[in-house]
């Protein structure tokens, strides 16, 4: 009786194993939100410290220019 309780039942070898896998899974997906959520907390704190880091995003993403400043785009 006990025996089927350990390979069958509730909390069988088989089901921990399982249970155990999902946790590992989900441990290594945790990991990699806390890295995204770091990555976009430095760039909050870049962004609320300093001008430079506007001022990067503006003329990479937006193509924006200063004011009497000559845009030359080169390709190959």
């Amino acid at each position: 009786m006990v025996q089927a309780q350990l390979w069958f039942g509730r909390g069988s070898v088989g089901e921990v194993a399982q249970m155990q896998r999902k946790l590992d899974e989900q441990k290594a997906r945790n990991v990699v939100a806390a890295q995204a959520n770091e990555r976009l907390s430095a760039e909050v704190r870049d962004l609320q410290e300093g001008l430079e880091t506007v001022e990067e995003k503006a003329r990479l993403e937006l193509g924006m220019v200063r004011p009497n400043e000559i845009y030359v785009q080169v390709t190959k």
